[in-house]
């Protein structure tokens, strides 16, 4: 499992660093695959970690210096925004989607809800430079770090000299960002039998997630990383999903499919933030949909659409949906602005 110096959690200096005796060891968890990303390219260090950390929370990376990464990726919400539809950047600018929770990003091959990223260390770039979220320039950026009275010794005690180039600032980010593993949930010690048992409507609603939703919420992560088009009335026609990256019209409002690990945690859902609730959305699967010509044919079944889903099945499948909060994780000190 993920493995902190537990001296993290004894003692913290006043500007709220960890401790001196302070480090990062990343470890697979024994029911997850090997990582996706490259780790050996851009090995986690201490230095590096709480570089990334200080960057992820820090306004300098907006034009007016008002949004952070951290301000749309709130920890207690498992890194997603709660509280709006559509993600809100500087001036209260309305973005075009719901900020997505970030967690095992070091098991990602697909980022942003289109899939525009295919690599964590680029993915900080499009939320910097988007009018609507930071609206600023990655090099305007550099400059005031270089600038800055501590990010150039930050990162020298990082990568060895105090010279601030793009690729040190990015690998920073990513080496905080690889450390949001979130696998402590009671799903998680069940499956490696950590003294966990699930109750008898947490395993019932197990199996009919196993029945009626694992063919595109694939386990351990809870996402086959697909894209798909699942029924949604459109409300924007500016934003057309996948379809923006590929330029093919068969990906027309098809969205990646999101992991369900800490969704209890991450409302609102859809792409668009639309639904308040997990009961809406359990309701659009089993009547909501939409058919059109785009409709994922996974939800084309026996001449019906959608996901057939009696009331039974929908409260024993929250159940199961609720063993996969993190509390763990949405509490972690080592991952906190403060």
């Amino acid at each position: 499992m993920l493995l902190i110096a537990s001296s993290f959690f004894q003692s913290c200096t006043e500007t709220n660093e960890p401790s001196p005796s302070f480090d990062v060891n990343f470890s697979i968890p024994s029911n997850f695959p090997a990582p996706a990303y490259k780790m050996k390219a851009n090995p986690i260090t201490k230095d590096g970690f709480l570089l990334g950390k200080k960057l992820f929370y820090d306004g300098i990376l907006s034009k007016d210096g008002s949004i952070s990464c951290g301000t749309c990726h709130i920890q207690s919400s498992a890194f997603s925004q709660h509280g709006h539809d559509l993600s809100h950047g500087i001036q209260d600018r309305l973005t075009l989607r719901n900020a997505p929770s970030i967690q095992n990003v070091a098991w990602k091959k697909y980022f942003f809800w289109d899939g525009g990223v295919e690599n964590l260390d680029l993915f900080p770039v499009h939320p910097i430079q988007n009018p609507n979220e930071m609206d600023e320039r990655v090099e305007n950026v550099l400059t005031k770090l270089r600038k800055h009275a501590q990010y150039p010794g930050m990162f020298k005690a990082a990568f060895g000299t105090e010279e601030i180039t793009t690729e040190r600032f990015l690998k920073a980010l990513s080496q905080f960002q690889l450390m949001f593993i979130s696998a402590q949930t009671k799903y998680d010690k069940v499956q490696r039998n950590e003294n966990a048992t699930f109750t008898a409507d947490e395993q019932e609603g197990y199996m009919v997630f196993k029945q009626k939703c694992a063919a595109c919420h694939a386990e351990p992560f809870f996402s086959d990383e697909s894209f798909r088009n699942n029924g949604l009335s459109v409300k924007n026609r500016l934003d057309s999903g996948r379809a923006l990256i590929t330029l093919d019209d068969k990906d027309v409002y098809s969205y990646i499919v999101p992991s369900l690990r800490n969704i209890m945690l991450t409302p609102p859902y859809m792409h668009d933030g639309r639904f308040e609730t997990i009961d809406k959305v359990l309701d659009h699967y089993a009547s909501g949909m939409i058919d059109s010509p785009n409709l994922d044919p996974i939800f084309k079944q026996q001449n019906q659409i959608g996901i057939p889903l009696t009331d039974r099945e929908k409260s024993v499948l929250k159940s199961f949906l609720n063993t996969l909060s993190d509390t763990d994780f949405v509490r972690n000190r080592m991952l906190s602005e403060f």
